[in-house]
């Protein structure tokens, strides 16, 4: 009997310390895995806030140099979508979830903000107050030509107003890289925000033959600006240019004629060539009427730049903001001068290149050339309806 009671009890020990044993182990299961999460979300925190210090430090770095010059921000953009991407592979890699994609994210930054501290205007500041993010676009209007007329004046001067934005470099975009696609060339704007115009320039696309056609695949609303001046001091200006770079350069005069004789204009001479402006006048009136180009004069840009802008600014549809106060004369130069621009606050010229001294030339070459362009000259103010008045 007692045997036999033994046994039971020896039965109910076994049991017990079964069951104890799966209690302990499960015990030990849930701890360990309580613990777990708790490592891993304090460690998920931590790198989350490493994560978005980051993205913080690069939006504070890209609104400086926003500020510094309102030019990079295209290109200061696109280092920080890199960077951001770099700083989000890294956290996906440390098992940091990031709640937003790549895109969502590269458009926290604030480049508005950037914008608005260039531009100044209360009325950005009240966009970006509003949440709207600028975008890229493909230009509304192009300062087409012509080389040598005062395009770089004329995008410098029309920069003033803060409802225009232009790339800061001549994108070639029609004339050379036209293979590499819009979406190439919507990359080289500058980030604008509702109601801005975008605005670029390259003067070689007057004279380009398939860019006509090419600009009106883009947009037949595109709205196009042309800087004219007497093409025989345009032609003698484009000389000095190239003979600045080229000290052997031959003299104007055995360039401008065939075999030294002032008899036979040399046509295929570019700087002669570039100054026929009525042959290429015709090739973009077949794409475009006149009432989408204006036509400025490149020497009354000079002599009155208040003028000529309050032109560009109504037939781009702005509020004439770019007056006279925005410039003075440099008397040494001979060339209008900013009190301030997009750039800089203080007054500068435009740059050393600006007002350059022409060589001298052989009258006889001049009054030549100016026999030579007279007919083009006067069928250009016909196809325009403007009378330049040029010698």
């Amino acid at each position: 009997m007692y045997g036999s009671i033994w046994c039971h009890n020896l039965n109910l020990s076994s049991r017990n310390l079964a069951i104890a044993l799966v209690v302990c182990v499960t015990l030990v299961y849930f701890s360990y895995s309580f613990n777990a999460c708790i490592l891993a979300s304090i460690s998920r925190s931590l790198q989350e806030q490493s994560f978005f210090h980051n993205q913080s430090t690069l939006s504070n770095l890209l609104m400086l140099q926003v500020r510094n010059d309102s030019d990079t921000v295209a290109t200061v953009a696109t280092a920080a979508s890199t960077a951001i991407d770099v700083v989000a592979t890294n956290a996906s890699a440390n098992g940091v979830s990031t709640a937003t994609n790549l895109s969502t994210t590269a458009s926290t930054i604030d480049f508005s903000a950037g914008l608005a501290s260039v531009d100044g205007a209360p009325k950005y500041q009240m966009l970006r107050q509003q949440g709207l993010r600028p975008s890229r676009h493909l230009p509304d209007t192009l300062i087409i030509g012509v080389k040598k007329s005062g395009t770089r004046a004329l995008l410098e001067f029309i920069r003033l107003h803060p409802d225009v934005r232009a790339a800061g470099s001549e994108v070639h975009f029609f004339d050379r890289h036209y293979q590499r696609g819009l979406r190439w060339y919507r990359h080289h704007m500058p980030y604008t925000i509702e109601g801005q115009i975008t605005m670029e320039k390259t003067p070689s696309y007057f004279v380009t033959k398939e860019v006509p056609q090419r600009v009106y695949h883009m947009n037949t609303a595109t709205k196009l600006l042309i800087v004219v001046r007497d093409p025989v001091t345009r032609a003698i200006s484009d000389y000095t240019q190239a003979a600045s770079k080229k000290a052997d350069m031959k003299r104007f005069e055995q360039l401008a004629f065939v075999n030294g004789s002032y008899s036979v204009v040399d046509t295929n001479w570019g700087p002669v060539k570039i100054g026929v402006y009525a042959r290429f006048l015709e090739h973009w009136l077949l794409y475009f009427p006149l009432s989408q180009l204006l036509f400025i004069s490149g020497e009354r840009l000079i002599m009155d730049p208040a003028y000529e802008i309050g032109r560009v600014q109504d037939f781009l549809g702005l509020k004439r903001v770019v007056t006279e106060k925005h410039f003075y004369f440099n008397a040494t130069k001979g060339f209008p001068c900013l009190f301030k621009s997009e750039a800089r606050s203080t007054p500068h010229c435009l740059g050393k290149t600006k007002g350059r001294n022409h060589p001298h030339i052989d009258t006889n070459a001049i009054d030549r050339l100016r026999e030579f362009y007279r007919p083009f000259n006067n069928k250009f103010y016909q196809l325009t309806g403007i009378n330049f008045a040029w010698p």
